[in-house]
């Protein structure tokens, strides 16, 4: 009969933390991802409303992303 591997429990309960720096650094990644889509876009030539907004729900997503995931 094989024996089945066990798991150690996490040390902090699975909480996802949520700390002031992974606040600050999910912000200045998200500015950053914002700056460089922007400046990408504007150098293809298609720095218009439609593709700016998407840049911004993209570097949004990965701000939060960043936040959440504590990175």
């Amino acid at each position: 009969m094989a024996e089945t591997p066990r798991v150690p429990a996490p040390l902090d309960d699975g909480q996802i933390k949520k700390s002031r720096a992974s606040l600050v650094g999910g912000i200045a990644v998200a500015a950053g991802v914002a700056a460089l889509w922007i400046a990408i876009a504007r150098d293809l030539g298609v720095g218009h409303a439609g593709s700016v907004s998407l840049g911004l729900l993209v570097a949004g997503l990965v701000g939060l992303w960043i936040w959440r995931a504590d990175l």
